[in-house]
């Protein structure tokens, strides 16, 4: 959802479809800095959608495991990868594919 006052406020960003990823919760939403207003956030009207969408990219295949929203799935990526892939190939079974 792009606001009213985009680019001076950051679209609002979530995934329908449930991921299992360190940095998405069960509501879909990304903890991403770009995603969220100063201070707490990164996000400058110098930024675009396009900007965003590779940021998201990024996060997607280089999980920030220091600032987690799903605090289980970030353990297990970082002391048991393979667990992790398994549980993220299940999810994408079940969830994206048809």
């Amino acid at each position: 959802l792009v606001p009213l006052r985009y680019p001076f406020e950051p679209p609002k960003i979530r995934f329908l479809t449930p991921i299992y990823h360190p940095n998405i919760d069960s509501a879909g939403r990304i903890c991403l800095d770009v995603l969220k207003l100063p201070p707490k956030g990164a996000w400058r009207p110098s930024l675009n959608i396009s900007a965003l969408l590779i940021s998201i990219q990024l996060l997607m295949a280089e999980p920030n495991l220091d600032d987690p929203l799903m605090a289980d799935i970030s353990s297990e990526y970082k002391y048991n990868k393979q667990l992790f892939l398994r549980n993220a190939r299940e999810w994408t079974e079940r969830h994206a594919s048809q």
